[in-house]
């Protein structure tokens, strides 16, 4: 389906274009109308499948159509997921008279003011951190009653970091009457749960969750561990001049050498984690997105919601800690229907945790050697480096010994007379 078929105001339509959008994702058709027509929505989509064009484009028909300046109140588990979605209602609603506002701290001086700002003028769109969100709340200024839907974007991430507790405390100043919307990557009985407890007959919509999207190739490259950095480099130095990759490596120790060595070989790097302040996170990923690094090595801070136009390539510098987290990683490249290429360095002790991954996603991804030049070759074995459960050693069984009843001696038989004192 293409966006001009779904009889956009021509504010929106015109946005759309511009945005380079032209059909629409499976997640994104079937959500559009029932969210147009005020209905709750569970959604249920890998990551890169569009999830948050999904519901911001309905959500801005909607409020455009009514006319009515209501709130939007969009909760994101991080502040580049929380920065990233309303990037694209900026986009969207560039043309109407809406108005969005991020909510997520930092170290700005000036942020909890505008932040304030923001909830005293009632704008339309506010996209928050749950913890943030709470401090605004403790004042009076923070009238919540304005807010006539409520969105709960990357939930099952928001569940992961603990924000159960803080979502229930924000839902209860919220008005009883309003439209609900709960997006999600994976669901789990702590998803369903939370579903039960906020979505009203909500219309289910689920496309092959947690399941890498279909323009990725994924490959496996076997590396020794040793020349991990030596292949990444040499990895990089194939793409194109203007392709740029992510680097996911769960060491954070790791992060700073990793990007040395990349520098040292001409290949301009640099890292991001959540070690950094923030505003130190936010110049890095700004001057990433404008091709100032030709890699980002990160950690799975960034594995979530980031969106980077055209990113060529994703490198899982070890294996991730779970098919969740592998599929939140490769799912930074091939967004919105393009293709992009994920790779995993593996080294021999890491092939069985591959092969956990492969299993519980059911999928089987191609193995190439990374070649003599980067160590040992070796081949793909997922039973390498298991224990083995060892099994008690059985005691040979011996043959019962016999009984032998012992002779006993008849009783002696008492004297019946009395003895007689002498």
């Amino acid at each position: 389906m293409t966006f001009e078929e779904l009889n956009l105001k021509p504010e929106l339509q015109e946005a759309i274009g511009y945005m380079g959008y032209s059909t629409l994702t499976e997640i994104q058709e079937k959500t559009y109308h029932p969210i147009l027509e005020g209905r709750d929505v569970l959604g249920l989509a890998s990551t890169g499948s569009g999830k948050s064009l999904a519901f911001c484009l309905p959500l801005c028909q909607r409020l455009l159509d009514k006319g009515a300046y209501e709130g939007v109140l969009i909760l994101s588990p991080t502040w580049e997921l929380s920065i990233q979605t309303a990037n694209q209602l900026h986009g969207l609603i560039y043309f109407t008279p809406l108005h969005a506002e991020t909510i997520y701290g930092g170290n700005d001086s000036g942020a909890f003011d505008r932040e304030k700002r923001a909830l005293e003028a009632k704008v339309q769109f506010i996209v928050a951190t749950p913890g943030r969100l709470l401090a605004h709340m403790r004042n009076a200024y923070a009238d919540m009653s304005y807010f006539r839907y409520l969105v709960l974007d990357e939930a099952d991430k928001m569940l992961d970091m603990g924000f159960y507790d803080d979502i229930k405390q924000i839902i209860k100043r919220l008005p009883a009457e309003r439209q609900n919307l709960l997006f999600s990557a994976t669901m789990s009985p702590r998803i369903r749960k939370l579903a039960n407890e906020i979505l009203r007959n909500p219309v289910e919509v689920s496309i092959a969750v947690a399941k890498p999207a279909t323009g990725i190739q994924q490959q496996v490259v076997l590396v020794q561990e040793e020349t991990k950095s030596k292949y990444l480099s040499h990895f990089l130095k194939k793409l194109k001049p203007e392709e740029q990759a992510i680097v996911f490596c769960g060491k954070k120790k790791l992060l700073q050498s990793l990007v040395n060595r990349l520098n040292n070989k001409g290949i301009r790097a640099a890292y991001i984690s959540s070690e950094l302040e923030q505003a130190e996170r936010e110049a890095v990923l700004t001057a990433f997105k404008s091709k100032q690094y030709k890699a980002l090595v990160a950690t799975d801070v960034l594995a979530r919601g980031i969106d980077i136009a055209d990113l060529a390539a994703v490198v899982n510098y070890d294996v991730p800690p779970s098919p969740d987290d592998y599929v939140h990683r490769i799912g930074r490249t091939a967004r919105h229907n393009k293709t992009g290429l994920a790779i995993t360095l593996i080294s021999p002790l890491e092939m069985s945790k591959f092969s956990f991954i492969e299993k519980k996603l059911g999928i089987e991804v191609p193995k190439v050697s990374a070649g003599n030049e980067f160590g040992e070759s070796f081949e793909w074995n997922p039973n390498f480096g298991k224990k083995q459960k060892k099994r008690p050693l059985k005691k040979p069984s011996t043959p019962p010994k016999p009984q032998v009843k012992a002779n006993r001696k008849p009783p002696r038989k008492s004297s019946s007379a009395p003895k007689q004192a002498e």
